[in-house]
């Protein structure tokens, strides 16, 4: 069975790096490298506007020759986003960044942001599940040989 996207997030830090829509690129790329992150949320109080990764500033600000001091994340943010619930599974989530390209997904309750969740965060997670599967095999394995 899956783990939920709850109980993942029970296993990270709490808490997610947000910055206002009006922060530069530079600001933003200032966090993400003191908190060696890949993505910000952007945020104005509770409500979720966007995130801004480092695919956005390759993306968006290199390639187009636009300056990260003069440039608000606004204007390059992702802002349709898609979020999961804590209830969904991290096979879901796997699922859907899969199929849409994507690596953070931003994880809502009661309209508010708890947590996110990185490509990284699930394959920890199916990794971690597969591992105990094999101990549990092999102890299976190694109990039958002894009989």
């Amino acid at each position: 069975m899956s783990l939920t996207v709850r109980q993942l997030l029970n296993h990270k830090p709490s808490g997610v790096c947000a910055m206002r829509p009006d922060a530069s690129v530079l600001e933003a790329l200032e966090l993400m490298a003191r908190e060696d992150i890949s993505s910000v949320l952007i945020m104005e109080g509770d409500k979720l506007n966007g995130i801004f990764t480092e695919r956005d500033y390759a993306r968006k600000v290199i390639l187009r020759g636009r300056n990260s001091r003069d440039t608000v994340v606004r204007e390059l943010m992702t802002s349709e986003l898609i979020t999961m619930t804590p209830e969904q599974t991290i096979d879901d989530c796997m699922a859907i960044m899969t199929e849409k390209h994507i690596r953070h997904l931003p994880v809502m309750e009661d309209g508010k942001v708890i947590g996110l969740v990185s490509i990284g965060d699930v394959v920890k997670s199916i990794i971690a599940g597969h591992e105990e599967t094999i101990q549990q095999l092999a102890g299976y394995i190694s109990g039958d040989l002894k009989t």
